[in-house]
């Protein structure tokens, strides 16, 4: 196992992007880091420089890292090399309450399987969609605000972006739905982060279907044999 430093950070950047979109959590994290957006996170693989499993984890030697909830998420393309860092290697620290997030819910037996091992009681959080969009230069032109206000100031539609840089929590007050707000936030952070060289993804959760309907009809697409699945561990 071992811990990357910067410039094979960046090395592992361009491995991460021959397997979106199903890196796209891991490799939204490791774009940010390289362009040294501010993180707490830790990155280890397997071995240097061929790696099959890689795991971003808070970095215990960050003073800022008890500022944030426990996050761990991870990507692999050899399930057994997974298994063996998080159940043998300590990988991941099964001591304290952390959440693990994106996880492919094809690794989801494995992972019950070692925390079970472990003692770590662990439920399921939440199920999702993996929806992306490979041109947003097709979508409508908008303002550049990830904020929507009406006309004494106060906002009435907003969306609020990941720190591994997927489009996140979108919300019109119902008043105010039925507008286009939502499609006019949507285009924009989309050509934004595209611009600024990031896949353009997002996560729905598996029971919105309004949510659905709204960005696959805005051209996002998504594997259908793909789910990605949170847990929560030591609750």
């Amino acid at each position: 196992m071992k811990i990357l430093g910067e410039e094979e950070r960046r090395a592992a950047e361009q491995v991460l992007r021959h397997y979106l979109p199903k890196s796209s959590k891991v490799y939204g994290y490791l774009f940010g880091m390289n362009r040294n957006k501010p993180s707490t996170l830790q990155v280890v693989v397997d071995t240097w420089p061929d790696f099959k499993s890689i795991i971003f984890r808070p970095d215990l030697k960050n003073e800022r890292v008890s500022d944030y909830t426990k996050k761990v998420t991870l990507f692999c393309t050899d399930a057994q090399v997974l298994k063996r860092m998080i159940a043998e290697e300590n990988a991941i620290d099964w001591t304290t309450y952390f959440l693990l997030g994106g996880l492919d819910i094809t690794l989801a037996p494995m992972v019950k399987e070692v925390a079970a091992s472990r003692g770590v009681n662990m439920r399921h959080f939440v199920l999702v969609h993996l929806l992306t969009l490979s041109d947003p230069q097709d979508l409508p032109d908008s303002h550049s605000s990830c904020c929507i206000v009406d006309e004494t100031g106060q906002p009435v539609s907003w969306m609020l972006l990941y720190d591994y840089c997927a489009l996140g929590i979108l919300y019109t007050k119902p008043e105010h739905r039925g507008k286009g707000y939502a499609k006019a936030l949507i285009a924009s952070m989309s050509k934004k982060l595209h611009a600024q060289g990031y896949p353009v993804y997002c996560f729905i959760e598996e029971d919105n279907d309004t949510s659905l309907r709204l960005f696959k009809n805005m051209g996002f697409t998504e594997d259908p044999s793909y789910r990605a699945i949170w847990f929560e561990f030591n609750f």
